[in-house]
C-alpha cells in the first residue's frame, strides 16, 4: 500500500492527497465523485485532518518564545529563563500641601490609600500612596512637602498561611502597578499590626534561609502571584503567619496628564485617630502627573526576555545595559549605550548612556541618581557610568506631490492619507536611537498613500535645537552625525531669529564653506532694507566641519530667541538622503515641521498631453538663508561690520549643560 506525506495544511490539498491514496488502490470506487457519499467521508477526513494539523501547529508555536502569541504563553516561556515583564506604570505627581489642626498630638499621619483628585479633560483620576507619611505638627500646622502620589486605588489583600494546601498567594485585581506592591508578614510572635515589612528580590542571589524577601510573577489576566522562601533561598513562612499585600491599581498612561488636584485624603494623630482640619486645604503641584505606562507588550517581552538572560545580570556589553536600563526603569522607550573608546578624543573607562523617555524628553535628576544607583549592582568595577541629556536629531521633509486631478473631490483628504501614512512611517522605523530614515521607503509610502498621486519630489533636512544660555556668553556644539551636502556658495546653514548683546535687529547663521569643501566658516547676518540682502553681523561666529556633520559656535552673548523655551533651530541638508542616528543621537522624524505640497499633475489628468505648461519642482532646495523660508530667489551678504566676537566664554553643549566633549 503505497504510503501518502501529508506536509501541507491547505484543505484542498489535503483532499487531494487522500484522493491520490485511494486512486491507488483499486477496491473503492466513486471516490473522484464529488455527488457520492463516498466524497462526502472524504471531506470529513480531510477537514478532521485539516483541524488537527492546525491545532498541533498552533501548539508547537506556542511551545517557544520566538513564535508564541498568547500573552499568558509568552510569559510563561519568559519566567523560564527568570524574566518579569513590566506591569503597568502609575502616572506619577509630586504635591504640597499645608494641614491646618488643633490638635495635640505631636505628629501627623497621612495614611496609605486616597490622597487626592485630579482632573485632566474633564475626567477625574484618583491618585493615592501605597505607604504611610509622617510629619510633625508645628504651630499647629502639619506640613507635607514633595509627596509623590500615584494615579489609581489603593488595595489591600490578607492571606493566612496554611501549610497543609498546596497554597497560592494571588493578587486578583489586574493593571497592578508592581512597583507600588508592599508585602508585610505577621508571624505567631511578632507584634504590630501588620509585622515585618519584606522585600522584591529580582534574583536568588545574595539571598540565604534568612532573607525576608519575596518575589512576583505574572499569571493569568495580567495578575501577579507572590512567591516566598523555602528555607534555603529566602525564609520559608510558618504555618499561621498573616501576609498583607497592598498595591495600587492603575488606568496606565492614562492618567497623565493632571495638574490640579483636590484633597481627598485621611490625616491620623499619633494614637491612629482621625485629625479633621481647620479649614480647606489647597494643594500646590510640583510637577503634574507623567511617566504613566502600559504592561509590557508582547513583542518587547520577546526582545528583552533573552538578552537580560545573556547579561546574566551584569553590564558589560552595550546589549547589557539596554535590557537592564529597561528593567530598572521601566518608563524608557529607546536607550543609547556609547562607549569612552569611541568617542573623541576617547575616554576609557567611561560609560555615556542616553536615555529617551517615554514620556517627554529629558529623565530628571532624580531619575538619573536613581538609575546609575541601581547600575552599581550590575556594573564591573573601574567603569564609570554618566547618563546624558537627550540629543535629538529631527529629520524634515520638503515635498511637493503630484496627483491626477481626475480621480480627486478633494485634495486635502489625499493630503491628510500622506500625512497619516507619514506618522505610521515614524512611529514604526524611525524614532529611536540607532534609526536610519530610508529615503526609497519613504518615496514608496508617499506614491502608495492614495491611488490618485502619481510621483513626488522630496527633499531632506535636518535639525538640531540648540539650547541657548540667555546673557551669558558661552560657546556650543552641534553635532549632526552625518555629512552635510555643501554648496560652494554658502547657505547651507539656516536657522531661526535670535537676538545677541550689543546688537540690533534680529539675526541669522549662515555658512561660507573654506576652498577645501570640508571646512567653512559660520556666520551671524540680519537682513538688509533691501529684500534677500543680508548684512555680516559677525563673519567668524564658529566653524562648520561639512564631513562630520558638526557645527561649533564660538563665543556668542545671546539675549533672547524667536523660537520658545530659548531654542534657536539650525538645519542643514544631508549628503546622503539616507539618514542615521549615530551613537548617542536619537533620530526624529517630526512631520509636524515638514512641508507637503499638492501639485496637480496636469499630464496624467489629460489636461496639457503635450507637457506645455507643465509645472516643475526642483530636487534640490533653494538658497534662501532664513530656516523656513520659500523664496526661491538665492540670498545676497553684503560687507561684514564685525570680523569676529572675543568674549569671555563657557562651554556648553546643545541641551546647555556645561561640558566639555568632543565631536563626532
Amino acid at each position: 500500500m503505497p504510503i501518502t506525506k501529508f506536509t501541507n495544511l491547505d484543505f484542498d490539498q489535503i483532499k487531494s492527497q487522500i484522493k491520490s491514496y485511494l486512486r491507488a488502490n483499486s477496491e473503492f470506487k466513486d471516490f473522484d465523485f464529488e455527488g457520492s457519499n463516498f466524497s462526502v467521508l472524504i471531506d470529513t477526513l480531510a477537514y478532521n485532518t485539516y483541524i488537527t494539523a492546525f491545532n498541533s501547529n498552533m501548539v508547537v508555536n506556542e511551545s517557544f518564545l520566538d513564535s508564541a502569541t498568547i500573552r499568558e504563553n509568552v510569559v510563561s516561556l519568559a519566567r523560564n529563563i527568570g524574566y518579569v515583564p513590566r506591569s503597568r506604570s502609575a502616572a506619577k505627581a509630586k504635591i504640597n500641601f499645608s494641614f491646618p489642626t488643633n490638635s495635640t498630638s505631636a505628629t501627623a499621619t497621612l495614611s496609605a490609600g486616597l490622597v487626592c483628585v485630579g482632573v485632566v479633560e474633564n475626567t477625574n483620576f484618583l491618585f493615592s500612596i501605597p505607604n504611610d507619611i509622617v510629619t510633625t505638627i508645628n504651630n499647629g500646622v502639619a506640613n507635607f512637602e514633595n509627596i509623590d502620589i500615584f494615579q489609581g486605588t489603593f488595595l489591600r489583600k490578607q492571606f493566612v498561611v496554611d501549610g497543609s494546601l498546596d497554597q497560592r498567594f494571588i493578587l486578583d485585581n489586574s493593571f497592578i502597578d508592581s512597583s507600588t506592591i508592599v508585602v508585610k508578614v505577621k508571624g505567631l510572635s511578632d507584634t504590630g499590626t501588620f509585622g515585618r515589612e519584606y522585600s522584591l528580590a529580582s534574583n536568588i542571589l545574595n539571598i540565604d534561609s534568612t532573607s525576608e524577601t519575596y518575589l512576583i510573577q505574572e499569571i493569568k489576566d495580567e495578575r501577579y502571584e507572590l512567591l516566598f522562601g523555602d528555607g534555603y533561598f529566602g525564609k520559608k513562612l510558618e504555618n499561621g503567619a498573616v501576609i498583607t499585600a497592598t498595591y495600587i491599581i492603575t488606568d496606565g498612561k492614562e492618567g497623565n496628564g493632571p495638574s490640579n488636584f483636590s484633597y481627598s485624603g485621611r490625616v491620623v494623630d499619633d494614637l491612629g485617630n482621625p485629625i479633621v482640619p481647620l479649614d480647606d486645604i489647597t494643594i500646590s503641584t510640583s510637577i503634574s502627573a507623567q511617566n504613566g505606562g502600559d504592561i509590557e507588550s508582547i513583542d518587547s517581552i520577546k526582545y528583552f526576555a533573552p538578552r537580560i538572560y545573556a547579561s546574566q545580570y551584569r553590564a558589560v556589553t552595550a546589549r547589557d545595559y539596554e535590557a537592564i536600563i529597561q528593567s530598572i526603569y521601566p518608563n524608557t522607550e529607546s536607550v543609547a549605550v556609547v562607549g569612552g573608546e569611541e568617542l573623541d578624543p576617547p575616554e576609557f573607562g567611561q560609560v555615556l548612556i542616553s536615555i529617551k523617555p517615554k514620556n517627554g524628553d529629558f529623565v530628571s535628576d532624580f531619575d538619573k541618581q536613581n538609575i546609575q544607583s541601581k547600575l552599581k549592582n550590575y556594573s564591573l568595577s573601574g567603569i564609570n557610568q554618566k547618563i546624558i541629556d537627550l540629543k535629538v536629531l529631527f529629520v524634515e521633509i520638503d515635498s511637493a506631490i503630484y496627483y491626477n486631478s481626475s480621480q480627486v473631490s478633494n485634495v486635502n483628504e489625499v493630503k491628510s492619507k500622506v500625512t497619516s501614512v507619514l506618522n505610521t512611517f515614524s512611529t514604526s522605523n524611525i524614532n529611536k536611537f540607532g534609526g536610519r530614515f530610508k529615503y526609497s521607503k519613504l518615496g514608496q509610502i508617499i506614491d502608495n498613500a492614495d491611488v490618485s498621486i502619481t510621483s513626488n519630489i522630496t527633499r531632506v533636512i535636518i535639525r538640531r535645537n540648540m539650547k541657548v544660555l540667555l546673557n551669558q556668553s558661552a560657546q556650543y556644539e552641534l553635532c549632526y552625525g552625518n555629512a552635510f551636502k555643501k554648496n560652494a556658495g554658502g547657505f547651507n546653514i539656516k536657522s531661526t531669529g535670535f537676538t545677541v548683546a550689543n546688537q540690533s535687529g534680529t539675526l541669522y547663521f549662515t555658512d561660507v564653506p573654506n576652498s577645501d569643501n570640508k571646512m567653512g566658516t559660520l556666520s551671524v547676518v540680519k537682513e538688509s532694507s533691501t529684500a534677500n540682502e543680508f548684512i555680516v553681523v559677525i563673519k567668524s561666529a564658529g566653524s562648520v566641519d561639512y564631513e562630520k556633520g558638526e557645527i561649533i559656535v564660538n563665543t556668542l552673548n545671546i539675549t533672547s530667541t524667536v523660537q520658545p523655551n530659548n531654542i534657536i533651530e539650525i538645519q542643514a541638508f544631508p549628503d546622503s538622503n539616507d539618514v542615521i542616528g549615530l551613537k548617542d543621537l536619537y533620530l526624529s522624524f517630526s512631520v509636524s515641521d515638514s512641508t507637503i505640497n499638492m501639485v496637480k499633475d496636469t499630464i496624467s489628468s489629460g489636461e496639457q498631453i503635450s507637457g506645455v505648461g507643465y509645472k516643475t519642482t526642483s530636487s534640490y532646495l533653494n538658497g534662501s538663508l532664513k530656516r523656513g523660508d520659500t523664496s526661491t530667489t538665492s540670498a545676497t551678504l553684503l560687507t561684514s561690520t564685525t570680523s569676529s566676537s572675543t568674549m569671555n566664554t563657557t562651554t556648553t553643549t546643545s541641551s546647555g549643560t556645561s561640558s566639555s566633549g568632543g565631536g563626532y
